[in-house]
């Protein structure tokens, strides 16, 4: 228990900070620019950057630590006849929230091209509501802030090239061409397949006038929804179009970058025998850390009574850095490379880690307790985990932009709980 709970902290604690600080680039409101460090060393100016589903990944991992307090309960309660009830639940849970924690990796990607073709469309809309104000003169709401239907229908007729009172997808696609969405690579025939469910609902392959005017008066009261409408005070028109936009532009950037969503839409050559050889690499890594398992205490142990060498440091200190060394190599390289596609990768392969930790090997080390029929008494090690993974998960969760500072907080927290665990086990004797 004491290499399992040395592993997590020193991932979400040592080598996070260290990837803080070696992929820190300067921040320009708020957000980090890629491979752009003029500022050094600034707490405040320099930091990382990663997308929104880090930020899953990070509350994914805080959910995790359940069945350690499943476990825990009966201790809590003082309460002996349980233990064994609660080893049982906890087991269950763990293997349960296993089984979840690994389709959700096989569904991420499908759910990861579902988030980003909604914010492509929401993008397109907000792009077309500003293109139509700004050949409206700013005009295309009234001084109340509705629509207003006539330059709507003007609007209408500049775009139907041919006058026949319906806009084909050709003269949308010419209207999509027109606007120049530089800033995401759109698929302009993708998004005029979107625009025509919007708009065409008698199914024709025309958007009529009306169904024109239904339609941009649905993205209108969108717009109105996702960033309400506010006045200038200079000329009291409303900024509700750019603020759509803009607010658009921040949740596509949060989804990751072009490139990142490119590797996403990339499929892999035969899926399901990789899915099959991942299944089957996951048992058999099951299978080693249950065979092992009592060999690797008994080595411990007498590795400590030859060197005279705590077997505290050894479990806690020395095997977690031998275990984690490869995870650790391979976080800094992707971090050193200072790209916000890259820090994701990154802090997200952490959580990850983490959160193996905490439904593989827990799983693993629950089954060997009950079936055995041994003690649950890692009171310690299980506190150390809690604090650990839900101060640094919670932390992870809410934000996506981490200043050079935040390092600090990481690396106290493994001191923090070295200490912690030795003063309970050897001073207080809960172990």
């Amino acid at each position: 228990m004491g290499l399992l709970s040395g592993s997590t902290v020193m991932l979400i604690t040592v080598i996070w900070g260290s990837c803080v600080i070696v992929g820190r680039c300067d921040l320009r409101d708020s957000v980090a620019v890629d491979e752009t460090n003029t500022k050094g060393f600034s707490l405040t100016e320099t930091g990382v950057s990663t997308d929104i589903w880090t930020c899953y990944a990070a509350r994914i991992m805080a959910i995790s630590v359940i069945p350690f307090i499943i476990v825990q309960l009966p201790q809590l309660l003082d309460s002996t006849s349980a233990r064994r009830l609660a080893v049982l639940i906890a087991l269950i849970v763990s293997a349960s929230m296993l089984v979840s924690y690994c389709l959700y990796q096989v569904f991420q990607p499908w759910i990861q091209r579902r988030r980003l073709a909604f914010v492509k469309h929401k993008h397109v809309i907000s792009g077309i509501l500003r293109h139509l104000k700004k050949r409206a003169l700013g005009r295309l709401l009234t001084d109340d802030g509705e629509p207003n239907t006539e330059i709507i229908k003007k609007l209408f007729d500049t775009i139907d090239e041919n006058h026949d009172g319906g806009l084909s997808p050709s003269e949308l696609k010419a209207l999509i061409i027109g606007i120049r969405f530089e800033e995401i690579d759109l698929d302009q025939d993708d998004a005029v397949r979107k625009v025509m469910a919007d708009f065409d609902t008698s199914l024709d392959s025309l958007v009529q006038e009306g169904e024109f005017l239904k339609g941009i008066t649905k993205w209108i009261n969108e717009a109105k929804q996702t960033g309400g409408a506010h006045l200038e005070p200079d000329s009291g028109t409303f900024k509700l179009f750019d603020q759509f936009h803009q607010q658009t532009k921040r949740e596509h950037n949060l989804l990751g970058s072009e490139e990142q969503s490119d590797e996403v839409v990339e499929g892999v050559e035969n899926p399901r025998w990789i899915s099959f050889k991942a299944a089957l690499m996951l048992l058999l890594g099951t299978l080693i850390a249950a065979a092992f398992a009592d060999p690797l205490v008994d080595a411990v142990d007498n590795f400590s009574d030859a060197t005279s060498i705590p077997s505290f440091f050894i479990s806690f200190i020395a095997l977690p850095l031998a275990t984690n060394s490869s995870e650790a190599v391979t976080a800094i390289i992707f971090a050193t490379r200072k790209k916000k596609r890259t820090a994701s990768l990154t802090f997200s392969e952490l959580y990850g880690a983490v959160t193996m930790n905490n439904v593989l090997c827990l799983s693993v080390f629950l089954a060997l307790v009950y079936i055995r029929g041994l003690t649950w008494d890692f009171s310690s090690e299980v506190l150390v985990i809690l604090i650990v993974c839900l101060v640094m998960g919670a932390f992870a969760s809410f934000r996506t932009t981490f200043p050079l500072w935040t390092c600090s907080v990481a690396y106290f927290f493994y001191p923090f709980s070295l200490a912690l665990v030795y003063v309970l086990d050897y001073v207080f004797g809960w172990s």
